[in-house]
């Protein structure tokens, strides 16, 4: 008897222990960007404002996390109307046919105290390929307004347009084939 309560002591231990928790964006305090460089001699900086994300991990330094974001591509903006149409168009996000892009990680790797590697795919314009990003995790606090806990989060990392056919149309002197990408996200610890 006592064996078994032991072995069911331990079960209830380690699975108390490895419970996988979900965080979720908070929109309000996040934002997900880009960088282009246009005609060899200007960055241009454009945004996305409609997105989700999720980060689940079983640790609280985040080392085994697990990351999955969706953006809605028609919400690009760069300010600029004229700019934005075309973006949205076949040239690029081709949002009639792509509403989302997409990025589900496949693996961590912790680099120093609260950074990362973090490895995944990317799916863009219909394409999906392998994509590494730094990911710096700010830290956990106690939000005073909900009472829930937030935790901090930066990635960035470059891709390259042609590795998704993404404006094949417009060469590197026209438009960087690197495109920078830094999203920050706070994210609320699900109740």
């Amino acid at each position: 008897m006592k064996k078994i309560f032991i072995l069911l002591a331990s079960a209830f231990l380690y699975t108390a222990a490895s419970a996988q928790t979900t965080w979720t964006v908070d929109k309000a305090h996040s934002n997900v960007k880009f960088t282009v460089t246009h005609l060899l001699v200007n960055d241009v900086d454009g945004t996305f404002k409609g997105y989700d994300g999720t980060i689940t991990a079983t640790k609280p330094d985040f080392s085994d996390a697990k990351v999955a974001f969706t953006v809605q591509t028609a919400t690009v903006s760069t300010d600029n109307d004229m700019r934005d149409k075309h973006l949205s168009g076949p040239d690029f996000f081709d949002v009639a046919k792509y509403p989302t892009l997409s990025f589900t990680s496949t693996g961590i790797t912790k680099t120093s105290d609260k950074h990362y590697k973090l490895v995944g795919n990317l799916t863009l314009a219909g394409v999906s390929k392998p994509a590494t990003f730094d990911l710096w995790y700010r830290g956990t606090i106690t939000n005073p307004m909900s009472k829930a806990d937030d935790a901090g989060f930066q990635i960035t990392g470059t891709i390259k347009r042609t590795d998704f056919n993404f404006g094949s149309k417009f060469g590197p002197a026209m438009l960087s084939d690197e495109v920078t990408i830094k999203a920050n996200g706070e994210f609320a610890k699900a109740k």
